[in-house]
């Protein structure tokens, strides 16, 4: 039967705990923990670690590190991920061991969680540069996945990330243009090759890498219809052509006839640029969108070229992703239902996607209110 008791030493309290024999070997296992400001805080450690013990939940004793705990969960991770994701994983591993690799891993503890997210938000970044709260929340979501593992391997009594908080979601990142904004965006950029690649960002709210990995026969400019089966991601800065994350990610668009008439004129320039190049030509993927030789656009470049027209046009500054955060906002503001809305984005629920643009839901609630009042009142009145 697992028992304890609380010493005092060098003005702090420490507590000895007879674990009784381990299940695996047999062994005898015993800890002592020091370093208690009081007798009250020594008792209370000492009756969680025996609560656990009587719950089979307590650990063995282990030295290992969290950046070695880490680095051995990240390899049995490989298998189970897509390529993107692991190496996104990867750079997380690296952020973290960082800042508390060193740390023992059945030693770490929500406060080494919440320090580490703040230290992440000050001088993560590359050079000691902030972090954006984002990232910051995505290497929380990475640590408390690995962690949950360990507790579940009875590496760990519990996962201190699971009760630590990440920075909140700051809803300045979702910056949006207006319609007039893209007016003037549109007409800077209609001369650009790439005129039609920014009216599509706009008008479907297409992911990046989806737009660059978007095949003509994925196409019907007849009926207006668009399939995303297909994307471009970057790895290691090499782009890389990957199906959809998700179920909902691969799905079907309905095409306006503004756009479908853009990427019309699109096609017939793209053919001109072929025939120019004959067999130099090299789009044998089929791609919408490729550079002047019909190799795939890289994604990174893409994203330069629109900041460079964005400050060229002495627009306010978004970024490109935004675009997409652009349309959901105009097109739930013009009364699109939320369903719609959700599905054209893939967003994997319609919670989702009410959650992303609660900013522009109360609008919609009034404008609800005022319509149901205006049918009700409008029609007793007359």
């Amino acid at each position: 039967m697992a028992r304890g008791s609380v010493y005092k030493r060098n003005n702090s309290y420490g507590y000895r705990a007879d674990l009784g024999p381990d299940p695996a070997t047999g062994r005898r296992r015993q800890m002592s923990k020091q370093g208690f400001r009081t007798k009250k805080e020594a008792e209370a450690a000492l009756g969680d670690l025996l609560s656990s013990v009587r719950a089979g939940s307590a650990v063995s004793r282990s030295s290992v590190t969290v950046g070695e705990y880490l680095a051995d969960w990240l390899i049995g991770q490989r298998q189970q991920l897509k390529a993107t994701t692991w190496a996104s994983y990867g750079t997380i591993v690296e952020r973290i061991d960082a800042k508390i690799g060193s740390l023992p891993l059945q030693g770490l503890r929500p406060k080494h969680v919440e320090d580490l997210y703040r230290d992440l938000g000050e001088t993560g970044g590359h050079r000691g540069r902030p972090l954006s709260p984002k990232t910051v929340r995505n290497t929380h979501t990475v640590l408390r996945k690995a962690l949950a593992d360990a507790e579940r391997l009875e590496l760990l009594p519990r996962n201190p990330a699971a009760v630590a908080r990440p920075p909140a979601d700051d809803e300045t990142e979702r910056v949006t243009w207006s319609s007039d904004e893209l007016r003037d965006f549109f007409s800077h950029v209609a001369d650009d090759r790439l005129y039609a690649l920014w009216i599509l960002f706009a008008t479907t709210g297409m992911r990046r890498g989806e737009a660059l990995g978007l095949r003509w026969r994925d196409v019907d400019l007849d009926s207006g219809d668009l399939r995303i089966t297909q994307t471009i991601v970057t790895i290691s800065y090499a782009p890389q052509f990957d199906t959809p994350k998700t179920k909902r990610s691969r799905r079907s668009l309905y095409l306006d006839p503004t756009t479908v008439d853009v990427l019309r004129r699109h096609r017939v320039r793209q053919k001109e640029e072929r025939l120019a190049l004959g067999e130099a030509w090299m789009n044998d993927r089929d791609l919408v969108f490729t550079d002047e030789l019909g190799r795939p656009l890289h994604p990174d470049k893409v994203t330069r070229a629109f900041r460079a027209h964005v400050r060229e046009a002495d627009l306010r500054s978004i970024r490109l992703h935004d675009l997409r955060h652009t349309y959901a906002t105009l097109a739930l503001k013009a009364g699109v239902h939320p369903k719609v809305v959700s599905d054209r984005l893939g967003h994997a629920t319609t919670g989702i996607t009410l959650d992303l643009y609660s900013h522009v839901t109360p609008g919609i609630g009034r404008e609800a209110a005022d319509l149901v009042a205006d049918r009700i009142f409008g029609t007793e009145a007359g």
